[in-house]
C-alpha cells in the first residue's frame, strides 16, 4: 500500500467519483515536485500513489485533483475546476489517508485511517 492514499465521494450523487486525475507533490527547496500521480478507478482510489522511487519523508505534500474534467463528463455545472489539498507528514512510517467528499459547489477533507 501506498505511504499516502485517496479516495474521492461525490456526495451530491454518494457515489465514488472514478475518472478523477491526481497528482502527488512534495514541498522542496521552495517549490512543489511531483512524486506521484494517477486516475481514480470506479471506487474512486488510486492505487500506488507515491512513485515506488521516491524516498517517503516527513515533510510537506499537496494533492491536487482535476475535478472539472468529472464534473463535465457527468454534465454537471461546477465551481471549483480543481481542489488541492495540502498536509503535513510528520512521520513517514505512519499511512496518511486524505480523502475528498465532494460536489459541484463544494468540498471538504479530513484525515483518515
Amino acid at each position: 500500500m501506498s505511504a499516502i492514499t485517496t479516495h474521492i465521494l461525490d456526495t451530491s450523487v454518494g457515489k465514488p467519483a472514478a475518472n478523477v486525475k491526481i497528482r502527488l507533490q512534495f514541498w522542496k527547496n521552495e517549490s512543489w515536485t511531483e512524486v506521484g500521480s494517477g486516475t481514480t478507478n470506479d471506487d474512486g482510489r488510486v492505487k500506488d500513489l507515491v512513485n515506488k522511487d521516491f524516498p517517503f519523508t516527513a515533510g510537506r505534500y499537496r494533492i491536487d485533483f482535476a475535478v472539472a474534467d468529472y464534473f463535465q463528463a457527468q454534465g454537471t455545472e461546477a465551481f471549483y475546476p480543481y481542489v488541492e489539498i495540502v498536509f503535513e507528514v510528520k512521520d513517514a512510517d505512519s499511512h496518511y489517508h486524505v480523502p475528498l467528499l465532494l460536489n459541484p459547489f463544494g468540498y471538504s477533507t479530513y484525515r483518515g485511517s
